[in-house]
């Protein structure tokens, strides 16, 4: 399946590259020089890399709040497990 494809594209993508297509999706369909079915896939697979952005940050946001001050007022890290 194609989207399947998709997601295990998107799903090897950094935040930054990630954001940064969905940025040019966007721009292109503003544009509105796309045909039809073009932009239907173009909006399909912004909406899958919207998604994976929103879960990278959330991983992101997850890791910052565990980082915690320690006895003397040192910042540590709780261990995470992201995987």
């Amino acid at each position: 399946m194609v989207e399947e494809g998709i997601a295990q594209d998107i799903a090897r993508m950094s935040f930054e590259d990630a954001f940064a297509e969905l940025e040019a999706i966007v721009r292109r369909l503003e544009e509105g020089s796309s045909k039809l079915d073009e932009a239907i896939t173009a909006y399909e697979r912004g909406v899958a890399l919207k998604r994976h952005c929103e879960e990278k940050l959330q991983e992101a946001q997850s890791r910052v709040e565990k980082i915690v001050l320690g006895p003397n007022g040192q910042v540590a890290a709780e261990p995470t497990d992201l995987d």
